[in-house]
């Protein structure tokens, strides 16, 4: 990398995606930024901040990070027309960090497109809602060429608190897909004890608590007793939707490495119901209403 204030590009401003940037730019960066709903940009911030109108106006940054929703997405800004492979562009250090949580395969495609463009590559997903990543709490698993890792770990480490080296290829997908799957199967399974604690007539607050001292005490509980005790899904920290599609990449990594998983099986199913009941852009905390359904226990109030 050419310098401590690198030539900077950006793909995908969502809600992670903006936070992310953020962190960049309140450290002092200044980045060129592309999004599909040109809009947000304008909505969002612009100090420091260079709209552009397609990603192939990226090509001469030296990093680009891409925050995508999926294998699709992730194809569609890089090698799709307009995308950031068409744009041309020179130099030998510039290198992709790819924030989305996409399939091993789709990561694969892209990085063989990346290094015909002359792109380096580093799969990046990061672990933290929104709120966490704003806060400086989020995790970043990462993999890719270690070299490539190195020129960029600086920025990584600006976005997260930690920033974790896995290895060569796409093993970092599969470690987030395996940080999702289990993030789905904690929730599925605190839903079905709280709607035993509710039949029986435990207060939620209560039982919370306790939980809080024991051995099974963690972060992830004491976040999701929140939204589980007022059953407000909103705004959502991450879709009930999102994680459908997160466990079908990783019920597909599961088939093709041979690994029966048959509580994620389960657990995609009830997913599914829960979108149908309508809960697909509330927050994944809401497979506790498909429970109470079944569970027949009073419907939340509207």
């Amino acid at each position: 990398m050419s310098s401590s204030r690198p030539h900077i590009g950006w793909i995908g401003l969502g809600r992670m995606g903006t936070r992310m940037a953020d962190r960049l730019i309140d450290a002092g960066h200044t980045i060129a930024a592309y999004n599909r709903t040109p809009s947000k940009i304008a909505q969002w911030r612009t100090d420091h901040v260079n709209p552009v109108g397609t990603p192939a106006e990226l090509a001469d940054c030296e990093v680009v990070f891409i925050t995508v929703s999926g294998p699709a997405d992730l194809l569609a800004v890089t090698t799709g027309p307009g995308g950031l492979f068409s744009g041309g562009g020179t130099g030998p250090d510039r290198t992709i960090v790819d924030c989305s949580t996409v399939s091993p395969q789709a990561s694969a495609e892209t990085r063989d497109a990346a290094e015909q463009a002359g792109w380096n590559f580093v799969a990046a997903p990061i672990s933290g809602n929104p709120d966490v990543v704003a806060a400086g709490g989020a995790c970043v698993v990462a993999s890719g060429p270690r070299e490539s890792f190195d020129r960029v770990s600086t920025l990584l480490e600006t976005i997260a608190r930690a920033a974790v080296y896995a290895g060569q290829g796409e093993v970092a997908r599969l470690a987030k897909l395996g940080h999702n799957l289990l993030l789905g199967l904690i929730t599925q399974s605190l839903g079905e004890v709280l709607a035993l604690m509710d039949k029986a007539g435990i207060e939620r607050e209560a039982f919370f608590e306790f939980l809080g001292n024991t051995v099974l005490s963690s972060k992830f509980i004491t976040a999701k007793s929140g939204p589980l005790i007022s059953r407000d899904y909103q705004p959502p920290t991450f879709t009930t939707t999102l994680l459908r599609k997160d466990f079908d990449l990783g019920l597909e990594q599961a088939r093709e490495l041979g690994v029966p998983l048959p509580l994620a099986a389960v657990t995609r199913e009830l997913i599914q119901s829960c979108i149908g009941l309508g809960h697909g852009q509330d927050d994944f905390s809401a497979l506790y209403e498909l429970q109470a359904l079944v569970s027949d226990l009073p419907a939340r109030e509207a």
